[in-house]
């Protein structure tokens, strides 16, 4: 079933709304406005938590709603209801009327649609019965304890969703989106001594549950979740103070993702709040950095066949060889900046309203063998996982924590370090890059953003990079 007859049978047929009674609603809602639209959202969620031995917490939710939205120059008018009735959407197109007060617009032509379906539309959660999910995770907790004696505790942990929208603008345009996501994750707890220390795993993306049940799958994560938390075991202080830093392939990524990537959204570019407002066409980083926002990789996580307003994902160069050439875009601030939308416009739900957000944001590679790379510090970090941290957006200032982190010394990887953290902001980071390797990788399928309080789910990669000076905050000198 094609994905519009799924959300029409969902929202139309079995959900209680009049199909061209909802057209006409938001054609008298909307005239006058600069642009607009109903987004009509169905979810189902699943969640397991398998812990200490036993299954923790099992839950199953079902959501729906919409929201709807006016928008006239720089305001919006938005409001939602979890009720799909005609009588909800009338008191909601009265409500976002209110932005359109003395505003007489035009409304803005809708995007331009294309055929590209990036993941299924089958639903994950219906693929796999109950009892065999948890069965895995059973399996995945013996597993890791028979592993190594040292294992003192496995928490696995198995989500997924099924999310159906559809976007309603006047004159009968309608476009609509199916979208799978799950996510598999395992840590482990190890104990020597007295101390004990941690390592964790996580994997995902736009499929299905059972491409991340497979045995070879579940092992492999065990397996790293385990090696991580031997290496932190074996861990030592961080010498701390500015020194060389090279970060690993993939994951590390996070950290350009927050404190580049959201510099480069358009609504921080129009209000002039991004550390890169304003310099399109200049150099911003070291030569041979590039990076782009990609949202048309098929079944990653952050990918998007249309993105919350219906336009198609496209890629989107950002830097290209250390020059700012392009920016994220939704709708609203593109047509303020007389640009283009550029498939970012994204939203947490029916309950939110979309702005620029990205999709799934790499460095691309570069020529340095990653062995090349690190034979050429002498002395410095080598930050291969990272866990929490905290960025400013605006300034691209950033403290980020590693969960798994090695000495360099002598053009070697030596001593797994603990505690280490890094210090800096984007834009030095971006002048300060010397080597790029020839390794590009993506993330596992793990990353979660966040932005005004939405969250959305998102991909990073990278190859390895070395750069040149970055403050590490540790525990020895």
């Amino acid at each position: 079933m094609s994905d519009i007859l799924t959300a029409d049978r969902l929202f139309f047929t079995d959900g209680g709304l009049d199909r061209q009674r909802t057209e006409e609603l938001v054609g008298t809602a909307l005239g006058g406005a600069d642009d607009g639209e109903l987004f009509l959202e169905y979810r189902q969620a699943e969640s397991l938590v398998f812990d200490d031995g036993r299954l923790k917490s099992a839950s199953f939710d079902t959501d729906q709603g919409f929201g709807l939205r006016a928008v006239a120059g720089e305001a919006t008018g938005y409001a939602h209801s979890t009720s799909l009735s005609e009588e909800a959407v009338k008191r909601a197109g009265e409500t976002v009327r209110a932005a359109l007060a003395n505003h007489d617009g035009a409304l803005a032509l809708p995007p331009v649609g294309t055929n590209a379906a990036l993941y299924s539309s089958d639903n994950p959660l219906a693929g796999v019965p109950f009892a065999e999910k948890v069965g895995v995770l059973a399996a995945i907790d013996a597993y890791a304890r028979a592993k190594d004696e040292r294992v003192r505790q496995v928490s696995v942990s198995l989500a997924g969703e099924w999310r159906v929208v559809e976007i309603v603008r006047p004159n009968a345009d309608r476009v609509a989106d199916v979208r799978p996501l799950v996510r598999l994750n395992v840590s482990v707890v190890v104990e020597r001594d007295g101390r004990q220390e941690s390592g964790s795993y996580g994997t995902g993306g736009r499929t299905a549950f059972a491409d991340f049940l497979r045995p070879e799958t579940w092992r492999f994560a065990a397996d790293e979740a385990l090696r991580q938390a031997l290496v932190n075991l074996d861990s030592v202080d961080t010498p701390a103070g500015e020194m060389v830093v090279v970060l690993g392939p993939g994951w590390p990524g996070i950290l350009l993702h927050e404190a580049i990537g959201h510099g480069l959204e358009g609504d921080f570019h129009r209000k002039k709040t991004s550390a890169f407002a304003g310099r399109i066409g200049e150099r911003i980083g070291a030569p041979g950095v590039s990076i782009v926002d990609d949202g048309t990789l098929p079944s990653r996580r952050g990918s998007l066949s249309i993105d919350d307003e219906g336009t198609p994902s496209q890629r989107t160069m950002l830097i290209e060889d250390g020059v700012l050439v392009g920016l994220m875009q939704d709708r609203q601030n593109s047509r303020l900046m007389g640009s283009s939308s550029t498939g970012n416009g994204r939203r947490q739900s029916f309950a939110h309203r979309p702005m620029p957000r990205m999709t799934n944001t790499c460095m691309l590679a570069g020529a340095h063998d990653p062995g090349e790379i690190i034979a050429s510090v002498e002395r410095g970090l080598y930050a291969v996982s990272f866990g929490g941290g905290q960025v400013d957006i605006t300034s691209g200032k950033f403290v980020f924590s590693c969960t798994e982190a090695y000495k360099i010394e002598g053009g070697r990887i030596g001593a797994p370090v603990k505690g280490a953290t890094l210090i800096g902001d984007g834009a030095t980071v971006l002048r300060r890059v010397s080597m790029i390797g020839n390794d590009l990788q993506l993330d596992p399928g793990i990353g979660t953003c966040g932005k005004d309080g939405q969250g959305v789910p998102v991909g990073v990669g990278q190859p390895t990079l070395r750069i040149d000076a970055l403050t590490v905050g540790g525990t020895s000198v």
